[in-house]
């Protein structure tokens, strides 16, 4: 009797999980044809704003070196050819799969909050109560990256890699799906990384890493942190380093907060 009481109770909670997933879903789908149906502000405004040369990342950066005296490129930003299509289907399904990419961007707070939801019933009240935080920190981290790759990594991204021509006997043609595509991977691969602080507050809550852990292999972490910036960057060397540099402030501020948990453990104890 025991054993089927359990069984129906983990098949209870494998119900009450495929709702949660369902209702995250639902909500990416809602988002995603919404932008679906006003694709080409989307497009125009965001996933092709960084080929415009008012872009403010590039007057910004013109500006800082006018400003030293130093002639650079940023004030002459131009793209001569637009991006090419090469298959009739290739512009309707690159809408789709972009409406869908930032559907999961803009509902993840949802997604957090759904996540939460179902964790929830198995906290204390006091554990509860302490969590709801999570939901913000994480969502603000999220969009704190989102933010930092469209302004900063993308722009000067983009500008490398479309000014770069080995021989003049070889042109640049790229295609719509080459430009999305880069810009999205990006966006959720830098984003992602930003969550570094809140994963290390729960590998350090169900004691997989320590403090102690975390600076014994903080060199270690650092050409990990090199390697996925390499991954998710272009390969030039300025966008590397520019997306390794938060990282490493996110590591040391995640030996912080493995500190911190340590510290909330040993108190309550």
């Amino acid at each position: 009797m025991a054993e089927q009481q359990k069984e129906m109770s983990f098949l209870g909670h494998l119900e009450e999980l495929r709702w949660h997933l369902v209702r995250s879903v639902t909500a990416i789908f809602i988002i995603g044809v919404v932008l679906f149906i006003f694709q080409k502000q989307v497009y125009e405004s965001f996933l092709l704003a960084h080929r415009k040369p008012d872009f403010i990342t590039y007057q910004l950066f013109c500006d800082f070196f006018t400003f030293l005296g130093v002639d650079s490129d940023f004030c002459n930003v131009s793209f001569k050819d637009n991006l090419i299509s090469l298959k009739p289907t290739q512009q309707l399904m690159n809408a789709i799969w972009s409406s869908l990419i930032l559907g999961i961007i803009l509902s993840f707070p949802y997604i957090l909050w759904e996540a939460w939801r179902f964790i929830a019933p198995g906290l204390t009240k006091k554990e509860a109560s302490k969590s709801k935080g999570f939901i913000f920190i994480a969502s603000l981290l999220f969009f704190i990256g989102i933010a930092f790759s469209f302004y900063v990594i993308a722009p000067i991204s983009i500008h490398f890699l479309y000014n770069y021509q080995i021989t003049d006997l070889i042109q640049n043609n790229f295609t719509m799906d080459s430009h999305i595509g880069l810009v999205t991977n990006m966006l959720l691969g830098i984003s992602i990384l930003f969550e570094l602080p809140v994963l290390i507050y729960f590998l350090t809550k169900i004691g997989l890493v320590t403090p102690e852990f975390l600076k014994k292999y903080r060199k270690h972490a650092l050409v990990v942190v090199l390697i996925l910036a390499a991954i998710i960057t272009p390969p030039d060397i300025a966008s590397q380093v520019i997306v390794a540099i938060p990282i490493l402030i996110l590591y040391e501020i995640s030996i912080k907060v493995s500190k911190f948990v340590i510290k909330k453990e040993q108190k309550d104890a």
